[in-house]
Formats: structure tokens, sequence, C-alpha cells
């Protein structure tokens, strides 16, 4: 019985720990190979001992267990390097048929106190990140579509947040680049169909390095996987990843500890018409204060009752 993704390759960016990892372990457990991106070069652990770097200790680790997977250590968020990215997997594999976005990294700050360069560097990492590498997926897949004169095979998954869907008061830079990668995945959804390609994104909770601050006061169990691990993220991963998953298409899905919901897209919620040719600043006085005073206080577009999502 041949495996899920037997015959596949897959790119998983920021897989050198944590989530990455676990999704680049159990991309390769499906049988897909992969290329393991984390931005760093070998250097020396703790003891002062040379050390491979984390994405080739997640590659060997990979080959360890009989898996196929290379290591690539270039920066996501520089166009040429995700463009090398790219290169690499379909010279190592001869294709690349499923991409991971998830590197990223915190620069949390209340707006009032944010300097330029917090909010810069995470836009680059996080929101341009995932656009180079989709961007040069994305080409890589018309390209083979046109040699064959139809649909190929192409999955994309991409790591939003609960902090976009919730509103993060003291991470606006997060939660706007985690918006913009729903806005590039639903994009890219509808650009990419006729391809054959999907292109989905997750809100994962889990306790990684970069997360550790954020759930600090969350004590792990005595017994049995902890709800945060990125064990429980990695599957869904997999199966977005897989041939099962052709009809999810443009998707937001949210899933920690042994659950996953299907985010329903905005609906509207009330309609106001302009008795005459356009609106007056007192029709809408009347219409617009009246709906909101009857609306619940301090109620936004966020949807913070996300976070109290688990597992029944």
């Amino acid at each position: 019985m041949s495996l899920p993704l037997e015959g596949l390759a897959a790119i998983v960016t920021g897989a050198g720990r944590g989530l990455g990892r676990a999704e680049a372990l159990e991309l390769a457990r499906l049988g897909a190979a992969v290329v393991v991106n984390d931005y760093g070069q070998p250097g020396r652990d703790g003891s002062g001992e040379a050390s491979a770097g984390p994405a080739e200790e997640v590659a060997a680790e990979i080959r360890a267990t009989g898996g196929t997977a290379v290591a690539h250590t270039g920066d996501v968020a520089d166009f040429q390097q995700a463009s090398a990215l790219v290169e690499l997997a379909v010279a190592e594999f001869g294709k690349l048929d499923i991409l991971v976005n998830n590197a990223g990294i915190l620069r949390d700050r209340m707006v009032f106190s944010m300097a330029e360069g917090e909010w810069d560097s995470v836009i680059r990492v996080h929101l341009k990140g995932h656009f180079n590498t989709v961007r040069f997926a994305a080409a890589h897949w018309r390209e083979r579509s046109k040699a064959v004169g139809g649909p190929v095979y192409g999955r994309i998954v991409n790591t939003s947040s609960e902090a976009f869907l919730a509103g993060s008061a003291g991470q606006p830079n997060y939660a706007a680049a985690k918006g913009g990668i729903v806005g590039l995945t639903t994009s890219t959804a509808l650009a990419l169909a006729k391809y054959g390609v999907t292109a989905n994104a997750i809100c994962p909770r889990a306790r990684t390095r970069m997360t550790e601050d954020v759930f600090a006061g969350l004590a792990r169990p005595d017994d049995g996987l902890d709800p945060l691990a990125p064990e429980h993220v990695a599957p869904l991963v997999g199966y977005l990843a897989s041939p099962a998953a052709a009809r999810v298409n443009g998707q937001l899905l949210v899933v920690h500890g042994g659950m996953v919901a299907v985010v329903e897209r905005p609906r509207i919620a009330a309609k106001f018409d302009s008795k005459q040719e356009t609106f007056t600043y007192d029709e809408l006085d009347a219409l617009l204060t009246s709906h909101f005073a009857g609306r619940p206080a301090g109620e936004t577009f966020g949807a913070a009752e996300v976070l109290g999502l688990k597992r029944a």
C-alpha cells in the first residue's frame, strides 16, 4: 500500500524547529521528499561543538528514518533566495508539488510603542516571505501545466494566526502580516485553481521557541502529549498536502490540541440604502448610530471567541 504523499516533493520553510520541523517530519512520514528550509548557517551548539544547523539536523533526521530530504539555509524573505529554494527542490527531486510556508518571527509591542523596524521586520519575514515562495512555486506549476496541456499537482499551505482572527492588542505587526497572508492565500487559490493547484491557510496554536513567552503561563501536562505540541498541527498539513484534499481550496482552518475548526467566510451583517442619490452625514448618523447602539460594547470585526476553541 502506497503512502499518500509518495512520489511528491515538498518544501517546508522555517522547518528547523517547532511547527515547521513537525510538519517536515510528517510530510516525510507520509512519503514526500522534503526540502527543509531554515534561515542560518552551520555553527556551534551550546557546548561549543560544531553544529550542522537546524535545517540540516532535521533533514538528517528524515534521512535516518529512510526518507529523502535536503537542507536549505536561505532567507525566504529575500526574493532571490526564495527563487533558489524552489530551484533546489526542482533540481533535487525533478519537480515541486507541495509548499508549506511556516517561517516567521515575533516583535511584539503595543501599536503606540512600536518602532518602524519592529513593524518592517515582521511584515518582511511573514508576509513577504510567504509571497516570495508562493510566487516562484506558482510560476513552476504554471510552466508545468502549459507543458502538459492541463492541470498538474500543486498544494500550498500557508500559516496565518488567531492573532489575525481575534485581534491581538500587543501584536499589530504580526496580526497585520497574518491577515495579509489570508488575502494572499485566497487570491492565490483563485488564480491557480485552473492549473490544478490548491492554496489554504491554517491558524495553528502551538508551543514553540517563537511563542514560548506567549504560552509561558500554561503548564505542560505531566502525562500525555502537550495540547500545545506542534505534533497536533502537522497531520492537518499532511492532509492538506495530499490528493484527498483536492476539493479543499481557499480555506482557513484553526488547528491545535486535537481539534480542527473550519472558519466561515465573512457574511454581511447589515445593509443600508440611501433614500437620496447619495448618503448625507445626517442620514448615516440616523442609520449607523442606532445600528451600533444595539450591538455589544467592545464588539469588533475580530472574532475573539476563536480563542476559546478547544477539543470537546
